[in-house]
Parts: C-alpha cells; structure tokens; sequence
C-alpha cells in the first residue's frame, strides 16, 4: 500500500457510526482544564486557544440544559496537579457552576477507579443506551484519549471536539522530537481510528 493511501480505519471495519451526534442529546465532560497546564513544567501549546473553545462549548451545553460534568486530575499536594491550590484548580474559564458535578481522578482514564460512570448514570446517561458524550479537555494525546476508550469500554459513544483540546511537544523513543502538533493530530486520528467521531471546532457539533 502506498504510503500516502490511508487505510481503512477501523471504525469503517466494524461498521460503526461516525456522524457526530446532537449536542442536545448528550452530555459534556471536560477533562481536566486546570491551571496546570497553562504555566511551568506543563504548559501546554494553544492552552488558552483550547480552553477558550472550551469555554465556548460549555456555553452551548449550558444554554442547551444538557448535563455537564467536570473532572479533574489530582496529583497531591506540591504538584503541578494539586487541586488544593491554584495550580491544580479548575480554570476560571470553565468553572463549575452550582449543581455541575466535579469527578476526582488520578488516572488518565477518567472512569478508572472514579466515580464518571456513576455520575453519568445519575444524570440519565447509562451505558449502552443511544446517548452520547461529547468530551474535551487536556492533553490531547492523553487523558482525553484515554477517556474516549475508557468510554467505549463502559459502554458509551464519545465524541472529542478537536480545537477544545491541547497537548505538548514530545520527544520519541529515538530521540525524534515531536512538535504539539503532530502529538494532537495523532491522537486526534487515534480516537477515530477506533473510538469515535472527531468534530474540528465547536460550531461543527450539531445543536
């Protein structure tokens, strides 16, 4: 196969179903949009671009009365992730509001050893039924990813909206150093290679 034909992404293997669903039928879940990665060791490439997107996504939802979720990554005390201060706090931009429920995680996969699913359940979105979520947050390569498989494990139909996510340059195991771009755009292809729908912006989630 010539290196520039694609080949058939799994997801046209088994037959399984890429248009992006409604907003209004789905829930949100943001994943982990702290302070963390807009400063220091972590800062993330387009973090404000993403969390701006991100911010505007969760406008949508709001407006559109459909449950939103937040999560958040819990490092301990005197990390980049400790949710007890600044750094690790949930960014102003998409702060939780009064009866949005926040998950504490401690994993990449947001449904390991949390309570997502749950919460997801309680909200009226229990696995395998025809609603969807729609997730975003940072890292692009890595929890965001992580939990579109840990929702296809569980049972659920994710979609990620591509421009509310943010990742970092990378070194590969040969040294090769990978710019944030190419990271995100792996990882983007990844999650619809396999584990669902990817929208480019905002506007391109059906209402």
């Amino acid at each position: 196969m010539s290196t520039n034909t694609p080949s058939k992404a799994l997801r046209d293997v088994f037959g399984l179903d890429n248009r992006p669903p409604r907003l209004a039928e789905s829930a949100l879940v943001l994943i982990d949009f702290q302070n963390t990665y807009r400063t220091g060791v972590m800062e993330l490439t387009g973090a404000d671009e993403a969390l701006a997107a991100g911010a505007r996504l969760l406008a949508r939802a709001r407006a559109a009365g459909v449950p939103v979720v937040h999560v958040i990554n819990d490092g301990g005390e005197n990390t980049p992730y400790d949710i007890r201060a600044h750094i690790g706090a949930i960014c102003d931009e998409v702060a939780p509001r009064d009866g949005e429920p926040v998950v504490v995680k401690g994993f990449p996969d947001s449904f390991h050893a949390t309570d997502l699913e749950k919460t997801l359940v309680d909200l009226g979105f229990a696995p395998g039924g025809d609603k969807s979520l729609v997730l975003a947050g940072f890292m692009t390569h890595m929890c965001v990813a992580f939990t579109a498989q840990g929702a296809v494990n569980h049972g659920y139909r994710p979609t990620v909206v591509a421009e509310a996510t943010a990742t970092r340059s990378l070194a590969a195991p040969d040294g090769t150093v990978l710019s944030a771009a190419t990271v995100r755009a792996a990882a983007l292809t990844t999650i619809t290679d396999r584990f669902g729908p990817v929208v480019h912006t905002v506007d391109d989630l059906p209402a």
